[in-house]
């Protein structure tokens, strides 16, 4: 009797434990900042593979655009983490008291180049402060004033560039701005030719890129959170840029309809053969990686060019509480 009571007691604890609810997932909201795209891709692929989710995270993106201000987002405090650009944002942050932190850095460099047409005798960075050079607001203000300082760049041959190639395109002895992984194609299939491309990165422009930022309150109050969501977003880039991610570039053209799969193919191309997600501190300490030398490196550059204030504390403008755990590393291929 006393067997048979035991044994129905322990099959209904086992019913009602099966019956119970798997533990809560953490819903946390990830904005980013332009729309759905392969440079986004290891946040797709984290979402996409299960990845966050084995992480006990629930992660809504939010594509940013236009019409979006995701960064007003996270400050506010309506979404948990926020896609930086460079460090440039972090560090005027800085300044005007805005209490964020950059807790990871997804690309080692940032995507900003220049172009010029092959064959005109602008084949050198230096060659290009010598002519017409087609240049946006954004630009003006951050990476050419370093270019100006760094390599003789001068304002005077500044023309205004509204996002359309065809300028550059007619005029052979310009040069133009651009993103790696976005502009060149344009320039190819409007153009009919390959510019010359100028990595920024690869010629000491050494900021990151693709940061992730949090609020420093929740870096106080719930740093496991913050663990979690970089150490799965690290687990995403390397499956993303390494394994099958067919699902999370079929997420990126349903939230962006307008991405087609020749843009995709071409931005992952130009990611890998330029180093830009994985390359120099992360090949040992994970995708991710942030340094300290790296850091004062481009704040003394930014502050050089008249770009930042110097009197500000920039150490304060990130962490590497998160980073540099060397987190994925078994997922790079060793060939």
């Amino acid at each position: 009797m006393k067997l048979t009571f035991k044994l129905a007691l322990g099959m209904s604890l086992a019913l009602v434990a099966h019956a119970l609810p798997a533990q809560a997932l953490d819903k946390v909201a990830f904005g980013s900042n332009w729309l759905a795209e392969a440079e986004h891709g290891g946040f797709y692929q984290a979402v996409a593979d299960g990845t966050y989710e084995k992480y006990g995270l629930d992660v809504t993106i939010l594509p940013g655009g236009p019409q979006a201000n995701n960064r007003l987002l996270l400050i506010s405090g309506k979404i948990e983490f926020y896609m930086g650009g460079n460090m440039i944002p972090s560090f005027t942050s800085l300044e005007q008291g805005v209490p964020t932190l950059v807790v990871a850095a997804n690309f080692q460099k940032d995507p900003q180049i220049f172009m010029t047409h092959p064959g005109q005798g602008r084949e050198k960075l230096e060659d290009l402060k010598n002519g017409p050079i087609f240049v946006g607001k954004e630009i003006q203000v951050t990476a050419f004033q370093w270019l100006k300082q760094q390599y003789g760049f001068s304002e005077a041959n500044i023309k205004p560039y509204n996002f359309n190639p065809a300028p550059f395109i007619a005029d052979k002895t310009s040069a133009q701005q651009g993103y790696l992984t976005s502009e060149p194609l344009a320039v190819q299939k409007q153009g009919g030719f390959k510019p010359n491309i100028f990595l920024l990165a690869d010629y000491g422009f050494d900021t990151y890129s693709t940061t992730i930022e949090v609020r420093i309150e929740t870096v106080q109050k719930n740093p496991d959170l913050v663990q979690r969501f970089v150490d799965a977003t690290t687990i995403g880039w390397y499956n993303y840029m390494y394994g099958d991610n067919k699902k999370a570039n079929e997420l990126i053209k349903k939230t962006n309809p307008e991405m087609d799969d020749e843009q995709i193919a071409f931005s992952i191309a130009k990611m890998k053969e330029y180093g830009i997600v994985d390359s120099g501190d992360s090949l040992t300490l994970g995708m991710g990686a942030m340094t300290d030398a790296r850091m004062k490196s481009f704040f003394d550059k930014m502050v050089k060019a008249g770009v930042v204030r110097g009197d500000i504390d920039y150490r304060k403008a990130y962490t590497l509480q998160f980073v540099n755990k060397k987190v994925g590393l078994d997922l790079r291929p060793r060939n």
